[in-house]
């Protein structure tokens, strides 16, 4: 199954290609039209966890590293010249799972061309995938019935632009024309935008993939840009009010263009880091919007700039009135959060507060949330 799985198109899929294009023009006479030759994968996975580096070095370099960002790829590794211009290390102690990653070139910072490109910490960011994990299918492409994701514009008063969002439909939505479906608003993370949930998320894949096993009810996901702030400079300057702009503009607009069923009960919000804050705000903010919130790695509070839910969650009867599914998630090695957030969440359990909590081993990174978001649609919309 690993040679299966190293395989996988969900490894090598972005933005910039679908199928891996990693080839050289070799060009011949004038007569011939050139042929290809094969590049090597920026990051060889050689089975065994072990991972080979390699990156087309420029005549004047003298040394080059590749530095993970720390949590689950923590390590330094100095690449040595190889054959044909490339200069190559193999590193055996980085864990499984979803790793960003900077190349440097005599100390300069040098996106390599051989790998994956994400959007992460506000920059275009070189990224891999060791195989393994707690699911290791979870996110992989696979032969079951697949979903599709457009992209949609809508216009928004608060900034008075016109915004994007990213909407993944089910797979039967265009066989099924008289079939409606709840909703899930889900935000990236701080430094990320809305293509996150996709590229290094692989939400798609996962929803598809939990689809065909029964485990989650039918639903659209619409992913938004995160960064939402009023002209004025009012509001929150660190966190933006993409919940305003979700419930002024981005609903309307979803409930007029999809199928949706539209109702609060059928409406949830979620995400992870800074979207998990936004998250946590926004429902907290307008429970008549939406009655389920996810909060992944973001900590969880009752109490902030517009709501004050201490009441509500300290009383079984008003929470169950109120929210359908409330669940928080964190990695194990998120600490101090995930053991503070257990135990927050262990008092309410006890006199009957039902919050979800979900922990799996995991730093801040696309394994928790994907973990995480797992298990959230698995409660969604029962």
């Amino acid at each position: 199954m690993y040679k299966e799985n190293v395989n996988n198109q969900a490894y090598y899929s972005y933005p910039l290609f679908f199928d891996d294009v990693h080839k050289e023009l070799i060009m011949g006479d004038r007569s011939k039209t050139g042929a290809y030759k094969p590049l090597r994968q920026g990051a060889e996975l050689l089975g065994g966890g072990k991972v080979r580096f390699n990156f087309l070095a420029p005549e004047d370099a003298k040394t080059i590293v590749v530095k993970g960002w720390g949590g689950s790829m923590a390590g330094t590794y100095e690449l040595k010249p190889d054959v044909d211009g490339y200069w190559s290390v193999t590193a055996d102690d980085i864990r499984d799972g979803f790793h960003y990653c900077d190349f440097y070139v005599n100390g300069v910072k040098t996106p390599n061309v051989l790998m994956p490109y994400g959007y992460g910490g506000f920059t275009p960011v070189n990224f891999f995938e060791m195989p393994g994990g707690i699911d290791p299918e979870l996110y992989l492409l696979k032969d079951v019935p697949h979903g599709t994701v457009r992209m949609s514009l809508y216009d928004c008063k608060m900034t008075g632009k016109t915004r994007c969002c990213w909407i993944y439909t089910p797979p039967k939505y265009d066989e099924e024309p008289d079939k409606r479906y709840p909703v899930l608003y889900l935000q990236h993370g701080g430094g990320e935008n809305e293509i996150g949930w996709v590229w290094q998320g692989k939400v798609n894949n996962i929803a598809d993939n939990l689809l065909a096993e029964g485990r989650i009810s039918e639903m659209i996901i619409v992913m938004n840009d995160g960064y939402a702030f009023h002209p004025d400079g009012s509001g929150n300057e660190a966190m933006g009010n993409i919940d305003d702009v979700l419930v002024q503009d981005c609903i309307p607009f979803i409930d007029k263009k999809f199928r949706t069923i539209a109702d609060r009960d059928h409406r949830a919000m979620a995400g992870l880091s800074m979207g998990a804050i936004q998250s946590n705000a926004g429902v907290m903010k307008h429970p008549d919007v939406f009655a389920n919130v996810g909060i992944f790695s973001g900590g969880f509070t009752l109490t902030g700039d517009g709501f004050d839910m201490t009441e509500v969650f300290a009383d079984a009867k008003k929470f169950n009135e109120l929210f359908d599914v409330v669940f928080v998630a964190a990695g194990e090695q998120e600490q101090p959060m995930c053991d503070r957030v257990a135990a927050q969440i262990a008092e309410m359990n006890k006199i009957g507060v039902g919050v979800h909590f979900y922990s799996c081993p995991g730093y801040h990174e696309w394994d928790t949330w994907r973990n995480a978001v797992r298990h959230f649609m698995e409660l969604l919309f029962k």
